[in-house]
C-alpha cells in the first residue's frame, strides 16, 4: 500500500485571501496538487488542475477567454467544470477531454479549496475563522506562500507559545510564559491550550497597546481545529478586574489567526493576521500593528518564519533523528494525534511516522 501523505485531503484548505483572486489566472499548489484558479464574471471563483489535458502544459501560462481557460500552447479551452468545449483543427471533441474542477468556497475573506473526493465537500466543514470577517475584530492579515517547512511545524509553533520568550523577546515574549501552568482539553475534531498568567509585568507590545500602568493579567487560550486552523485568543487586563473571570473590559484584546495550507511534504502557505477588538477606526494602529508582525525579516512573523525554516532543514539533514517532547508540547502532540487520525481514516492506512509524537 502506497504511504499516506502526511495531510488529509478531504478537508477545506484556504487557497488564496479573497482579493488576490480577481478575473486572471493565479497558480498555486495545494497539497501536492497543482491547481490554477480565476474569478468567473458572476464573482465566483472557479479552480482547475493546472495541466492541459492534451500535453500538460500548465493551464495557468494561458489565459481566459470569457469565463473559460484558453490553453497557452496549442488552445484547447475548457470550461469552469473543467470540460473541453474546443480543440484546434477539428470539430469533434473527444469526450474524455476533461481536467479535474475542485470546490470552492469563500467564508472569512478567504477562498477555500477542497483537494479530496467532491462528494465530500461540505460547507459546513469549513473551519471556524470569523475573527477573519473584517467586523467585530478589526486587522490587515497576510500570507507566507512557499513556507519552506511543513505545516504541521507551524502548527506545533502556534501551540506552545512558551517559544515566544526566546524567539519574541522584546516584543510579546516574557517569562511568566514558561512558568505559568496550562490546561489541554481536546474533542474529535479540535484541540485547546488555555493558559494564564496572574498578576504580571505586561510585555512590551502589550503594555503599549493597555496604556496604562499597573501589573496585568494575560491570557493565551490557542484553539486548534483539524487539519490546519490555529487561532489564539490573546490579550491583557489590569490585574484585579475580572479578566479570568470573563470581564476583559479593562483590557486589550486581540487574536492571532493561521490557516496553514500544504503546498508539499515540507513546504506550506501560511495565511495570517492580527485581529483586535480595540481601537477598531484606528487605520494607523492597523497598519503599525501589521509591521510589527512582518516588517523586511524583522517582523513578530518574520522570526518565526527563519526559526521554522531553519528547522526543516535540520529535519532534512536528521531524518533518523526524533523529536523529544515536554510538557510544553501537549497542546501540539494532541494536534498531531488529530491530523493522524484523519489521514488514517482517509487511507484506511496508518499516518505517516509523526516524528513529534515518537
Amino acid at each position: 500500500m502506497t504511504q499516506p501523505k502526511p495531510f488529509p485531503l478531504n478537508a477545506w484548505y484556504a487557497a488564496a485571501w479573497s482579493h488576490e483572486i480577481v478575473h486572471e489566472l493565479a497558480a498555486r499548489t495545494i497539497c501536492g496538487k497543482d491547481v490554477v484558479l480565476y474569478r468567473k464574471s458572476d464573482g465566483a471563483v472557479a479552480a482547475l488542475d493546472d495541466a492541459c489535458w492534451h500535453r500538460l502544459l500548465p493551464l495557468s501560462m494561458g489565459r481566459l477567454q470569457g469565463d473559460h481557460v484558453v490553453c497557452g500552447y496549442h488552445g484547447l479551452v475548457f470550461n469552469d467544470a473543467g470540460r473541453c468545449t474546443y480543440m484546434p483543427a477539428q470539430k469533434t471533441i473527444n469526450p474524455s477531454a476533461c481536467v479535474k474542477a475542485y470546490p470552492i468556497a469563500e467564508k472569512h475573506r478567504l477562498v477555500w479549496i477542497w483537494p479530496g473526493d467532491p462528494a465530500l465537500a461540505d460547507p459546513a466543514l469549513i473551519p471556524d475563522f470569523h475573527w477573519n470577517d473584517g467586523t467585530e475584530w478589526v486587522g490587515e492579515g497576510g500570507c507566507f506562500y512557499k513556507l519552506k517547512c511543513d505545516y504541521r511545524l507551524v502548527i506545533d509553533n502556534l501551540m506552545d507559545l512558551t517559544h515566544e520568550t526566546y524567539v519574541h523577546a522584546g516584543s510579546i515574549g516574557d517569562e511568566a510564559i514558561t512558568s505559568a501552568p496550562f490546561e489541554v482539553t481536546h474533542t474529535d475534531r479540535t484541540a485547546t491550550v488555555t493558559r494564564w498568567m496572574i498578576d504580571i509585568e505586561p510585555p512590551p507590545f502589550w503594555k503599549k497597546q493597555l496604556g496604562r500602568e499597573g501589573h496585568v493579567d494575560r491570557w493565551q487560550i490557542i484553539y486548534f481545529q483539524a487539519p490546519s486552523v490555529v487561532v489564539g485568543d490573546v490579550g491583557v487586563a489590569l490585574t484585579g478586574t475580572g479578566a479570568p473571570q470573563g470581564d476583559r473590559s479593562q483590557g486589550v484584546n486581540g487574536a492571532f489567526l493561521a490557516a496553514i495550507t500544504p503546498e508539499t511534504e515540507t513546504s506550506c502557505h501560511y495565511f495570517w493576521n492580527f485581529v483586535r477588538t480595540f481601537r477598531k477606526d484606528d487605520h494607523e494602529l492597523t497598519a503599525a500593528i501589521t509591521k510589527a508582525h512582518v516588517n523586511d525579516g524583522h517582523g513578530v512573523y518574520d522570526q518565526d518564519h527563519a526559526v521554522l525554516e531553519a528547522q526543516q532543514v535540520a529535519i532534512d539533514r536528521n531524518p533518523r533523528l526524533p523529536f523529544y517532547n515536554l510538557n510544553i508540547d501537549a497542546g501540539a502532540l494532541w494536534a498531531r494525534r488529530l491530523i493522524d487520525g484523519m489521514i488514517e481514516r482517509e487511507s484506511g492506512a496508518p499516518a505517516p511516522v509523526s516524528r513529534a509524537a515518537e
